[in-house]
C-alpha cells in the first residue's frame, strides 16, 4: 500500500500558527500533557476507575498551573480569562470526561466564585480551587426546571437573628440534578436559589454551600445521590442534591450584584431584578463558548482519524488495475470534505468570539463598562454552542461510517467520542432553547434599532435595506455564475445578511399579527418557534462567515 505524501501543498507552519492563536503557548502545554500516561484513559476501564483516573488527570493539570489560568495573579493565576477556553478546547482532543471535569471545577465552580463573588470570596477560596485542594460543584439545574433558571425552586431564606441563610429544597422535584463533582468529589457547591430577605423575594442568587467535610463524608441536612451510568462521560461523577434547611453564614452569599447589609437589608447596584438575573448568568457564557470549542475539537479529532484512514484504505478499482484509496471516491470525499470546511469555519468563529470575550472580561475586571458587548457575546455564544455541538455529532457519525467496520472498533475512539459529545447538545442549555434565546435577542435589537417607526414602516425599511445590500452580489438575482463572483466573500456576506434580515422581518410580522389578534405573547412565540430557530441559525451562520 502506497502511503500518501507527507509534503503538504501549502505552508503548513503558517496554517498551524493561525490555528493555534491565540494562547498558543497554553495550547502547547496542554498538548504536551495529553501525551502523558496520566491523561490516557483505557477504552475498557470501569466507571469507577474512569472517575478516579479523570480526577488524577485533573490534579496533573492543576499542578501544572492550568487550573487557575483565568484567575488573578495574586491567587496563583495568570489573569487570562481566554486561556481557560484555550485549555478546554485542547483537552477536547483527548478524553472528554477530563475536559468536562476541568470545566466544572475551574470554569463553573471557580469561575462563579470569581465572577459573582467579591474580594473576601476570592481570598478565601480561589487559590484552593485552582490547585484542586477544594473540589466543588456548580448546582444550578433542577429536576423540574432544566433550562428554566428563572423559576428554580431551591430556597435561600435570610435569618436575621443568626445572620445566616437557610438553604432548603421544598420538594423532591426541586432537587439539583446532573451536578458534576457532586456524587463523589465535591466538597462545596455554588448553589443557585431564590433569595428571600425580610419576607421579600429578590430572584435567583448564588450561595456557597459546603457539601462534605474534609474526610469526604456528606454533611448533615444534605442528601446526595449518584446519577449512575450515563450514555457517555462516565468519568464525571454527576449527582443529585437535596437540602434540608441547611444553614450557611451571611458572607457565603456571592454578593457582587446583590448583598445583605449589616442591618439585614437587601442591597444591589442593579435595580432591575430582570437585568440582575441575566448579569448573574454571565458565568454561563464562558461555559457555552467552551462547549462550542470542545465541539469543534471533537469534529477535528473524528475527521483526522477518518481522513487518514481513508487515504490508506484501498477498495475497488478499474478492471485489471490496482484498488484505489477510498478517499478517491466522490461519495466518500463529499461525506468528509464539506464537514472539514465547516470545521475550519467554526474554528475561526469560536476563536473570534473567544478573543472578544477575553477582552470584555479584562475590561470588566478593570472596572470598565462593557455590558452591551457582553450581551452581544451572550447571544453569539448561545448560537455557536448549538451549531457546533450538532456539527460535532453529525461529523463523528459521518466519520464512523466512512471507516466502515474499522470505525466500529473501540480503540479508534469514534464510538466514545460520539457518546461523550452527545450531551453537548443539551447541557449549558438545550440547543433549541438557546436558538430561541438568540432569535428573541435579534427581535429585541430589531425593535430598538428601528425606533418609533410603525410596524409597516419597519417591514418596508428593513426589506428595502436588505434588498439593496444583496442586489449587487446576489448570484441568483444577477444570474452570474462565474467562479470569481461565486467565491467572492462579499457576495457570501451580503447573501447571508439578506437571508437573516428577511427572516427577522417575517418573524416580526408573524408575531405582531398574532398579538394584534389577541394572542398572548407567550403563545405567539410558541406558534412561530420553528421560524425563530431558522432565524437564529441564519444569524449564527452569518456571524461565522464574518469571523
Amino acid at each position: 500500500m502506497r502511503a500518501p505524501s507527507d509534503t503538504p501543498a501549502f505552508d503548513a507552519a503558517t496554517l498551524e500558527a493561525m490555528l493555534t492563536a491565540p494562547h498558543a503557548d497554553v495550547r502547547a502545554e496542554v498538548l504536551h500533557l495529553l501525551g502523558q500516561p496520566a491523561l490516557h484513559i483505557d477504552v475498557e476501564c470501569s466507571r469507577d476507575a474512569h472517575r478516579e483516573q479523570v480526577l488524577a488527570a485533573l490534579k496533573v493539570l492543576a499542578d501544572a498551573g492550568l487550573g487557575s489560568v483565568a484567575y488573578p495573579k495574586e491567587f496563583g493565576g495568570r489573569g487570562s480569562p481566554g486561556s481557560v477556553i484555550a485549555v478546554l478546547e485542547t483537552l477536547g482532543l483527548g478524553d472528554l470526561s477530563i475536559m468536562v471535569k476541568y470545566g466544572v471545577q475551574f470554569g463553573l465552580w471557580g469561575g462563579s466564585i470569581y465572577q459573582l463573588g467579591t474580594a473576601k470570596h476570592h481570598q478565601r477560596w480561589l487559590h484552593d480551587i485552582g490547585t484542586l485542594a477544594l473540589p466543588g460543584a456548580y448546582a444550578m439545574t433542577e429536576i423540574g426546571h432544566g433550562s428554566n433558571v428563572r423559576d428554580l425552586e431551591t430556597q435561600a431564606r435570610y435569618l436575621s437573628d443568626t445572620e445566616e441563610f437557610e438553604i432548603h429544597t421544598p420538594h423532591a422535584g426541586a432537587g439539583k440534578e446532573w451536578i458534576g463533582n457532586a456524587a463523589l468529589h465535591g466538597r462545596m457547591a455554588v448553589v443557585f436559589a431564590q433569595l428571600e430577605v425580610a419576607g421579600e423575594y429578590h430572584g435567583v442568587h448564588a450561595l456557597v454551600v459546603p457539601l462534605r467535610d474534609e474526610s469526604g463524608d456528606v454533611l448533615p441536612g444534605i442528601c446526595i445521590k449518584d446519577n449512575g451510568a450515563k450514555v457517555g462521560l462516565n468519568g464525571i461523577d454527576n449527582g443529585r442534591i437535596w437540602f434540608d434547611r441547611v444553614r450557611v453564614p451571611r458572607d457565603h452569599l456571592l454578593d457582587r450584584f446583590g448583598r445583605v447589609d449589616d442591618d439585614g437589608r437587601y442591597v444591589s447596584p442593579i435595580a432591575s431584578e430582570g437585568r440582575r438575573f441575566f448579569t448573574m448568568l454571565g458565568t454561563l457564557v464562558a461555559g457555552r463558548i467552551s462547549i462550542a470549542g470542545g465541539g469543534v475539537s471533537v469534529a477535528k479529532t473524528a475527521l483526522t482519524i477518518a481522513t487518514r484512514y481513508s487515504t490508506r484504505r484501498r477498495q475497488f478499482g478499474p478492471d485489471g488495475q490496482a484498488e484505489r484509496p477510498i478517499f478517491d471516491f466522490t461519495t466518500h470525499r463529499r461525506a468528509l470534505m464539506p464537514r472539514l470546511a465547516a470545521t475550519y469555519g467554526l474554528h475561526f468563529a469560536v476563536r473570534d468570539l473567544t478573543e472578544r470575550f477575553d477582552r470584555v472580561m479584562l475590561q470588566a475586571a478593570q472596572g470598565e463598562a462593557a455590558e452591551l458587548e457582553l450581551r452581544e457575546i451572550e447571544v453569539v455564544a448561545a448560537g455557536l454552542k448549538a451549531v457546533t455541538s450538532w456539527h460535532a455529532i453529525e461529523t463523528v457519525q459521518a466519520s464512523r461510517e466512512a471507516m466502515g467496520g474499522r470505525g466500529y472498533r473501540a480503540d479508534n475512539r469514534l464510538g466514545r467520542l460520539r457518546d461523550d459529545a452527545d450531551i453537548f447538545t443539551t447541557f449549558e442549555g438545550a440547543n433549541v432553547v438557546l436558538l430561541q434565546l438568540v432569535a428573541k435577542g435579534l427581535l429585541t435589537h430589531f425593535r430598538s434599532e428601528m425606533g418609533d417607526l410603525n410596524f409597516a414602516g419597519l417591514v418596508r425599511y428593513v426589506a428595502e435595506r436588505a434588498q439593496h445590500r444583496v442586489a449587487e452580489a446576489n448570484p441568483v438575482a444577477q444570474r452570474r455564475t462565474d467562479p470569481e463572483h461565486l467565491r467572492d466573500p462579499r457576495m457570501h456576506e451580503a447573501a447571508l445578511r439578506y437571508r437573516e434580515e428577511r427572516l427577522t422581518v417575517s418573524a416580526a410580522r408573524r408575531l405582531k399579527r398574532r398579538i394584534d389578534d389577541g394572542l398572548d405573547p407567550f403563545d405567539a412565540l410558541n406558534e412561530v418557534q420553528d421560524h425563530l430557530v431558522s432565524l437564529a441559525l441564519a444569524h449564527v451562520e452569518r456571524q461565522g462567515h464574518a469571523a
